[in-house]
């Protein structure tokens, strides 16, 4: 913002979408190391949680960004060690299960 003059932008949410392909940008722009953070890393995407038409799914952040979470609100969760009971529950929600790993 320019000091001393106010400018208010309509309000805006981020999507999941926009979350991982802003994510994947600066991993590929930044020249990071990519072994912990890649198109690969399981993550789940939330949307609308707690309400009767809520979107949970789960799988890789390159499959994620094609996938359709409607409305906002949403959240991404990037996904680490993960317990085989919550493996189990991360398949149920899979886009594709087969890139859940079995534990």
């Amino acid at each position: 913002m320019i000091r001393g003059r106010k400018v208010y932008e309509p309000p805006q949410y981020m999507t999941v979408n926009q979350a991982i392909d802003q994510i994947l940008k600066s991993m590929k722009e930044e020249d990071r190391d990519t072994r912990y953070l890649n198109e690969k890393t399981l993550c789940v995407g939330v949307a609308r949680l707690g309400s009767s038409d809520q979107v949970i799914k789960a799988g890789t952040l390159g499959r994620l960004l094609t996938e359709d979470f409607g409305a906002p609100l949403h959240s991404l969760c990037i996904v680490g060690k993960l317990h085989a009971l919550e493996a189990d529950m991360l398949r149920h929600y899979a886009v594709d299960p087969d890139e859940i790993p079995l534990l």
